[in-house]
């Protein structure tokens, strides 16, 4: 059985339809924090238990029977809380039920070095998952398109993305990297840790997406840009957030392009155009 964390997430919830495409329902498994928001997947034949990141005991009755886990990474940071505690408390369950392998959701920027803070931590649970003693894959997702379509979503409205000094982004579709999941999760033997650059085929910056959509771009100062964050109330460690993720675009951590996505799911990736249609 394969079990899947984060189910009824964006991400986690396309992966499961990805594998309820090429599995039995009784070979698919679920941890979710509201079994409720599952009810659908349970009418289908999945296995749906409670898994919460935050509660370990729940953990190991959740991957029980699984012999791969899917572990979506944890959005603590956003809410004050510790991600790697909680995918200390994953990994120590997974291992305790007996599951065979982990694949876990990381990030072309993997660093302990990274100007990015969730690729820091994407390093340090790879970390984890390389001294767990279990088998691992690490699915270096590159940037989720729609997290740069909600960054810039004002600024599509407004006719004007405003923001500081950027660079390339291989802005990538979750649905691309759902079908990717899937194919990797299905084979045991493919990649033995960090996959290459899960990416779409092009990177673009800020200016070119603006172009795009056909609206303007203007570049402001870091300090103007987190100004304007607190006036709108952002306490500075969110400013402080946003703007190394702009850091991070200006070392290129974000740019990386690779075929294997497309050799993985047999098709071209989804392009930004296509995506930025319904947000013009």
């Amino acid at each position: 059985m394969i079990v899947v964390t984060g189910a009824t997430g964006v991400l986690g919830g396309l992966i499961v339809e990805q594998l309820l495409a090429r599995l039995p329902a009784s070979d698919v498994g679920v941890s979710v924090r509201d079994v409720e928001k599952a009810a659908g997947l349970t009418a289908r034949g999945v296995r749906v238990r409670r898994g919460d990141f935050g509660a370990p005991a729940d953990l190991a009755y959740a991957f029980e029977g699984a012999s791969t886990v899917l572990l979506v990474s944890s959005n603590a940071r956003a809410y004050g809380q510790d991600p790697i505690a909680q995918h200390t408390s994953v990994i120590a369950a997974a291992r305790a039920a007996g599951v065979q392998r982990i694949v876990y959701t990381s990030q072309i920027a993997c660093s302990h070095t990274s100007k990015f803070g969730p690729a820091r931590d994407h390093a340090l649970t790879e970390d984890l998952l390389r001294d767990s003693g279990l088998k691992w894959t690490a699915l270096r997702h590159g940037f989720y398109a729609s997290s740069g379509l909600a960054v810039i979503a004002a600024g599509l409205k407004a006719g004007v993305i405003t923001a500081p000094r950027d660079g390339k982004v291989s802005w990538t579709a979750h649905e691309d990297l759902a079908a990717a999941a899937a194919a990797i999760l299905l084979d045991d033997g493919c990649f033995d840790g960090p996959t290459p650059p899960l990416t779409a085929d092009v990177a673009l910056d800020f200016a070119e997406v603006a172009a795009l959509a056909n609206v303007q771009r203007e570049v402001i100062a870091d300090d103007v840009f987190v100004a304007n964050m607190s006036a709108r109330g952002a306490p500075a460690a969110a400013a402080a957030f946003a703007l190394g993720m702009y850091e991070a675009m200006r070392d290129g951590e974000f740019a990386a392009v690779d075929p294997t996505l497309q050799r993985l799911i047999g098709r071209a990736p989804i392009k930004l155009a296509t995506l930025l249609s319904p947000s013009k």
